[in-house]
């Protein structure tokens, strides 16, 4: 399992446990699992896709960025107002 901590300007969007995170990154969407090597890239405008134990959720972004280190995932993110 991942930690997965997504946060914007305004507020937590999102602090537990996930399966997995798929990112939409600025040289193209990559997933996230568990034991993924330490990185940091910045994300572009798309979905951020995240598997919980109630099902899959989902969050358009405008841009911002992941960290990733010993199994916990940090996304600083703007979001798309719908």
């Amino acid at each position: 399992m991942l930690k997965l901590k997504i946060v914007t300007p305004e507020r937590i969007v999102y602090d537990g446990e996930v399966q997995s995170v798929l990112v939409p990154g600025t040289m193209g969407q990559f997933e996230i699992l568990t034991d993924h090597a330490p990185i940091i890239s910045s994300i572009g405008k798309g979905t951020v896709e995240y598997a919980t134990k109630d099902g899959k959720q989902q969050l358009l972004v405008s841009g911002g960025f992941v960290a990733v280190q010993q199994n916990e995932v940090s996304l600083c993110v703007e979001v798309d107002e719908v």
